[in-house]
């Protein structure tokens, strides 16, 4: 019996890197794997007795199963590993079925759960199998709440109090809304000026959500803090770029366009 996660509906949204939604209960990660084991021991007691009825004496069959068994044991120590290592992560309850989860560089959704082995879906779609033995730890991103912050950059001359003041009245909107205020467990606020750079002040905004909501409400909060930007007459700050010449010397565009692209680039570097 093997458990697996439905496929996305919005192949748009599956392949947007937005991560952390909520997995099953405990009792659907591990059902499948007790009722397999169930199975197997249900089988095998049913073959002995089967043959035990037959008049086949299964006494030395036991005994040349567990040779055998150790045998396998001395020859599989990685498999033996891999099992021993699984059921300690699912005893501690590390992950679950549909829980997004990072283990060391690999990310992705908890897609199967075998006896030796873990499945994760990466949200762009390959499908990474990592057994248990190797994994030396693993982060969950779908437990209790996502914490989520975000940044603004407005001009030098804006009133920061005033920018303070209308992303609260934003957050308590979005907390009033039917659709959003399930899915927010502390509402939007600012957390001040974060730092400045040579041409704005960066202000940084946070949130608390449910595991796998956080992108939604922040996409559903650049679009009201926009909105009521606008209407103060609050406008965000554009990247700039400062290029200086010695006395007398000329600057091309080529040189003007090189130099802000390697801005840029920096800068999506630090983002990255």
């Amino acid at each position: 019996m093997q458990r697996h996660v439905a496929p996305a509906e919005d192949e748009e949204e599956a392949g947007s890197g937005e991560i952390g939604g909520a997995g099953r209960s405990r009792l659907e990660t591990l059902f499948p794997l007790f009722a397999k084991f169930i199975l197997v021991t249900l089988i095998v007691m049913v073959a002995m007795i089967t043959l035990s009825e037959l008049g086949v004496e299964i006494g030395p069959l036991i005994a040349g199963a567990g040779v055998v068994g150790i045998a396998i044991g001395f020859g599989a120590q990685s498999l033996v590993r891999d099992v021993v290592s699984g059921l300690f992560f699912l005893l501690d309850d590390a992950f679950r079925m549909g829980e997004y989860v990072a283990v060391d560089a690999i990310r992705g959704t908890v897609q199967k759960i075998s006896t030796r082995s873990l499945q994760l879906r990466h949200h762009n779609g390959p499908v990474h199998t990592i057994p248990f033995g190797t994994i030396n730890h693993i982060t969950n991103y779908s437990r209790d709440w996502a914490i989520m912050k975000f940044e603004l950059r407005v001009p030098f001359e804006t009133d920061v109090e005033k920018v303070r003041k209308i992303i609260k009245k934003t957050g308590q909107k979005m907390m009033e809304d039917e659709q959003l205020r399930p899915l927010i467990l502390a509402p939007l606020k600012s957390q001040g000026v974060n730092r400045m750079d040579d041409s704005c002040l960066i202000v940084r905004c946070k949130f608390t959500a449910v595991p796998g909501q956080q992108f939604f409400i922040r996409r559903e909060a650049y679009t009201r803090i926009q909105k009521a930007f606008e209407e103060q007459g609050i406008h965000f700050a554009p990247r700039r770029v400062i290029v200086e010449s010695a006395p007398g010397g000329a600057v091309t565009e080529a040189e003007v366009q090189a130099a802000a692209g390697d801005v840029l680039d920096k800068a999506d570097e630090k983002r990255a």
